[in-house]
Parts: C-alpha cells; sequence; structure tokens
C-alpha cells in the first residue's frame, strides 16, 4: 500500500510508519520539525522527509491511506488536499483498529500505569516467545519499536490513550478500539484542557466500557473506587475480573511477590506496580499464560522506559529519573520510592510541566502529592507558562496547593541547578519527577553528584 503521513515525526507516529514500511508498504511522509530520536530512526530507513514543511503536492490520487497525526491543524495544507482527493483519511488509532480489526484486540486503559501494564505484558509474551501485534507508548528492552504489525499474528496489544485522536476527530484514542479484551488500571482527573470537569474525564471510561465488543473481558482495578463504579455499574454484555494488590514483602531493599510457586524476587517495586503487575497477570491469563510461566517472566522485568529509570546506583545513593507528572502518578511513585528505600533521606524534585499541572486551577490536585518525601523541591517556569497561555501562577499558589510548610520552590533553571549540585547525597535517594527537563538540566551531568 501507499501510505503517506502529515506529521511524521511524532513519537507514536515514526514508530507506526516503521512497522507499516517493515510490513512493506511504501511510505512517505512529512513534518515541519523533527526531533530525536524519530529523526535517525526514520532517516535510517530512507523516510525522513527532505525538507520540513507541508507539502500538498505530495499528496496524489494513487495515495491508499493518509494518516494524520496529532501535531497537525485542521489548515493543514496537505490535509486540506488529501480531503479534495477523497482519499482515505485516518487517525492513528483509527488505522490500527482497521489493521487489527479481524484479530483478538486487548485494550490497557487508565490514567495512570497503562504503559507500565503493557510493557508487562508484552515482556511476558516476549519471554515465552509468543508473538503478537502490539502498540505501546514507551520503548521497550528486547524490542526495536513501539509498534509491530503483521497479518499473521492473532492478538493486538494496544495501549488505550484517553487523549484526543485527530484533528479533525476529537474522541478519545481508546473509544475507536473496540476492545475484546479490556483493562482499567485507575481513573484520575488529568487532560483537562480537553476534559474541562472530572465528571467529563470519568464519563469517556463509561463509553470505553460501552465500546467493547459483546461478551468481552474487563479486568479492573477494584481498588480504585472510581474504576469500580465505572465497571461494576455498567449495562454492556461483558465479563468483569477484579484485582487488587497481591501480598509483598520488602527485604534488605527487594521488594518479594508471596506466589503460591514461593516469594518471587522482583525489579520493580511500589505499591503501584505491585497493582500493575497484577493486572498484567489477569490479562496474561486471558491470553492463555498461566500463573507460575507469569511469574517466571515478570520477574526479569526493570520497568518501563521513563518511569523509575534508574540514572545511578551505589553502596549509598540511588538518583531516579521518572515521567510522572499527574498528582496520582506525583504520589504513587514519591510513596513507592519511599517505602522501598525507608531507611534513607528521600529528595525529591518535581518540574510542573504539562498544561494542566501549569493550571492554576488544578493546582490543588497536588495537595498531600509530595508528603513522603523528606525533602521535597518544586520547580516550573514562567516562561512555560506565558508560552501555554495560562493565567501566572505564583510560588504562593504552590505552596497552598501542596500543603507543604518545608516545600523549596524554584523557578529559574540555574537557581534550581545549584541547589541540586550543592546537596550532600549520602545516603539518599534522589528521585527527579518531569516530563520535561527543568529548563535544561542535564541528566547525565547530574550522575556527576556522586562524589
Amino acid at each position: 500500500m501507499n501510505i503517506h503521513f502529515i506529521s511524521i515525526g511524532g513519537s507514536a507516529m515514526h514508530n507506526l510508519a516503521l512497522a507499516l514500511y517493515e510490513k512493506g508498504d511504501h511510505i512517505t511522509g512529512s513534518d515541519d520539525a523533527i526531533f530525536e530520536p524519530s529523526k535517525s530512526r526514520l532517516d535510517a530507513k530512507g523516510l525522513l522527509p527532505k525538507e520540513m514543511g507541508w507539502f500538498p503536492e505530495k499528496l496524489t490520487e494513487d495515495m491508499d491511506v493518509v494518516i494524520l497525526g496529532m501535531h497537525a491543524k485542521e489548515d493543514n495544507p496537505e490535509l486540506i488536499k488529501a480531503q479534495e482527493l477523497g482519499l482515505k483519511i485516518f487517525s492513528y488509532p483509527e488505522y490500527l483498529y482497521e489493521h487489527s480489526k479481524n484479530k483478538t484486540r486487548v485494550v490497557i486503559g487508565g490514567s495512570h500505569g497503562k504503559t507500565t501494564i503493557t510493557s508487562m505484558i508484552l515482556h511476558v509474551l516476549n519471554y515465552h516467545d509468543i508473538e503478537v501485534d502490539y502498540m505501546v507508548g514507551a520503548q521497550l528492552d528486547g524490542f526495536d519499536r513501539m509498534v509491530h504489525l503483521t497479518e499473521e499474528n492473532e492478538f493486538m496489544i494496544i495501549e488505550g490513550d484517553e487523549y484526543l485522536s485527530s484533528p479533525i476527530d476529537l474522541r478519545p484514542k481508546f473509544h475507536l478500539y473496540k476492545a475484546n479484551i479490556a483493562l482499567i488500571s485507575g481513573i484520575a482527573w488529568d487532560h483537562i484542557n480537553v476534559f474541562p470537569t472530572f465528571e467529563n474525564y470519568v464519563e469517556q471510561f463509561d463509553i470505553f466500557v460501552e465500546t467493547m465488543v459483546n461478551g468481552g473481558i474487563m479486568v479492573y482495578n477494584e481498588e480504585d473506587k472510581i474504576v469500580k463504579r465505572v465497571v461494576e455499574e455498567a449495562t454492556k454484555a461483558i465479563k468483569k475480573y477484579a484485582y487488587k494488590t497481591p501480598v509483598y514483602s520488602i527485604v534488605n531493599g527487594i521488594t518479594l511477590l508471596d506466589t503460591p510457586e514461593g516469594e518471587v524476587p522482583l525489579e520493580i517495586f511500589g505499591q503501584h506496580n505491585l497493582q500493575n503487575l497484577e493486572g498484567a497477570k489477569n490479562i496474561c491469563l486471558h491470553i492463555g499464560i498461566g500463573d507460575e510461566d507469569f511469574y517466571e517472566a515478570i520477574s526479569s522485568f526493570k520497568g518501563a522506559n521513563k518511569r523509575l529509570e534508574k540514572l545511578f546506583e551505589n553502596d549509598s545513593t540511588v538518583i531516579f529519573k521518572d515521567f510522572a507528572h499527574s498528582p496520582s502518578k506525583v504520589k504513587a511513585t514519591s510513596d513507592a520510592v519511599k517505602e522501598q528505600y525507608a531507611n534513607r533521606r528521600v529528595l525529591t524534585c518535581l518540574e510542573l510541566h504539562t498544561y494542566s499541572s501549569l493550571n492554576a486551577g488544578f493546582l490543588t490536585e497536588y495537595q498531600n502529592a509530595l508528603d513522603a518525601a523528606d525533602i521535597a523541591v518544586v520547580f516550573y517556569s514562567p516562561h512555560a507558562v506565558k508560552i501555554k497561555r495560562l493565567e501566572e501562577v505564583t510560588k504562593e499558589q504552590i505552596a497552598e496547593a501542596f500543603q507543604r510548610e518545608d516545600l523549596i520552590i524554584y523557578t529559574d533553571p540555574k537557581e534550581f541547578k545549584d541547589f541540586l549540585f550543592s546537596q550532600n547525597l549520602e545516603n539518599t535517594v534522589l528521585l527527579l519527577m518531569s516530563s520535561g527537563d527543568y529548563g535544561g538540566l542535564d541528566f547525565d551531568e547530574v550522575k556527576s553528584l556522586i562524589k
């Protein structure tokens, strides 16, 4: 097939382009800016556009499909040309559904944990040499790409994002997959620029359940009250399987999972990750992986990329970098690190970087999110607030929101870096949480903090 990507450089889009190229399709694409690692990965396969920008002349009547990325705008010249030519235009999730409509679709949803759960499932299947199609939101050890598509595989494992599908399709992505098997890990208000109220956000999960095929299987975290209500009150003709945090212990800094086969040592830690593990185990069971095989495989799972990624460790210091930014993720990650390293000082640094986290009306959702830390620091850039055209956020508002009297707040990248590099990290865990870079912090340089 001849497939053209409008906005080919995105994290998900370029992975889909590479997957279809490997499958044998002819791929072209455009974008107005492409950054690493997308740039090098596209270039290696000859798929990097020769020039940045939009070129309507690339669109011709012999195109079989146009895939439209969320980064493009409604008035994109290539999109307008595709519409004029009457070409088939799919959003990213629409195309994944078209590809997998004759497969068993396993969709992992939730405000938090979906990348990790999807990654756990794929790790277990890969360990046992079980081939599946997949789409996951992080680069995994042992996998070439975040997307893999074939004609022959029976299952398609999909990380089900609740964000919008494309500029011309404002439905959440996970509404389009029509899951045969699904999971909801947790529901905590996010994406407030799209879902202005908590009720509106929760409604998207109600709809997700309704989009499942009749007779499908829903696995859900019963310890999340909202998830429990959404699933158990749903009238859709599906089978419902609840899960909760399994029994575990921490011995000498190692998390041990209590199983019928005995204690299983894990590379991961934290109650939220143990919940994720139990959800993944339930999904694997419905795919055909028994508990014993699951435990054997999961013991070597080190985590998804950017999720509690260990930058450095020696006998007295550990440095973690984590993608957490929403209130529920920040609290879960902070709590997990303190539980795992109860006898060490935990220095937690959070950057408020996303649209939601920099919204004055949303800040109160962070109340008590950093309570587990011995020292808590919040960094945000007033410049980023201006770029996002939000109301000015003050230090006083942040201090009030987090409800922590000793909270340290920085708005200047140099001052934050000076503070960080002045710290004695003996017997300390440093946790850096952000989807940004603290105004230009070199994370490799952070390792030099260890004398």
